[in-house]
């Protein structure tokens, strides 16, 4: 009896283990995203647990062990078990409103301006397409939970832009388009409480930069995220193929002939230069019901 506590309290521990990996791996995107201190505590953790793992097997292979420590054993994996499972429920929990918070806001910016409505979901589809699309070089450092928040949050800023600008039927004049220029830093503004969003504030401020350096904010080429550079083809993708209150929607050939004359100067060459390997029926497919009609 002694020894079976032992051995599954040994199996027991190895599940843990690998349900810790599994946790640490749920902690790396824009709703969990920890600093470099947490990483440290749950390498240590991890540490800990392969640790007291060694602990059962020399037990069980090289000791003597009592009932009473066996029990302990046991029950100390146990325990650790509960704790994973009660971490990770509050984990999803924390996601859920995470994923609230980013409906919520979202569904005020379609409200506001129906020339809006579904954009931001279509851009966040088109967006995760492309990344699908992207060669492992570029995916390695992209996050794509985060990348998909991000697109779908890049618009947020126009909650502080008037309904006036927003739904003015005619061309902005300067002053107007002063502020719809700095609607990517308003909502780096909107974003900044909610500290789980830092990650991913560059992206949605710099998704109007261009590689020519005539974007809203001067950046060019490199000093772009790369994140941005991919919502800006999928932003340009959805203005283009979006029925809007003063323009019909134009086509899917328009659309990539109009981004392929972007290529180096509004949009990011390599970047255009993937988006145009998309199959036609697989972007169509990214648009919205909602978008459609």
């Amino acid at each position: 009896m002694i020894i079976a506590l032992i051995i599954t309290g040994a199996m027991l521990m190895v599940w843990n283990i690998c349900r810790f990996f599994r946790f640490i791996r749920s902690t790396y995107d824009v709703i969990s995203a920890d600093s470099s201190r947490d990483k440290r505590w749950m390498t240590f953790a991890l540490l800990l647990l392969i640790f007291f793992l060694l602990g059962y097997l020399f037990v069980g292979i090289f000791a003597n062990p009592h009932l009473v420590t066996a029990l302990i054993l046991f029950f100390g994996s146990v325990f650790v078990a509960i704790v994973l499972t009660l971490l990770t429920h509050l984990m999803n929990t924390a996601k859920e409103r995470g994923i609230d918070i980013a409906e919520v806001l979202v569904g005020v910016i379609d409200a506001r301006d129906p020339n809006l409505n579904g954009h931001s979901r279509y851009v966040q589809e088109v967006t995760m397409l492309l990344y699908r699309y992207l060669p492992a070089s570029m995916k390695k450092d992209i996050n794509p939970v985060s990348l998909e928040y991000a697109a779908r949050l890049h618009d947020v800023g126009k909650l502080g832009v008037p309904e006036a600008i927003l739904n003015k039927p005619d061309s902005l004049n300067e002053d107007e388009w002063k502020v719809m220029r700095g609607h990517p830093r308003t909502g780096v503004k909107i974003l900044q409480p909610l500290r789980t969003f830092a990650n991913i504030t560059p992206w949605i401020e710099y998704h109007h930069e261009r590689p020519d350096g005539k974007g809203y904010y001067g950046l060019k080429k490199e000093e772009i995220p790369l994140p941005a550079r991919i919502i800006a083809i999928a932003d340009t993708y959805s203005a283009i193929t979006m029925r809007r209150s003063y323009k019909p929607p134009r086509s899917h050939e328009e659309a990539v002939q109009i981004i392929q004359e972007a290529a180096g100067t509004q949009l990011d060459r390599d970047l255009v230069e993937i988006f145009l390997t998309i199959p036609k029926d697989e972007l169509e497919r990214c648009m919205p019901e909602e978008v459609k009609y």
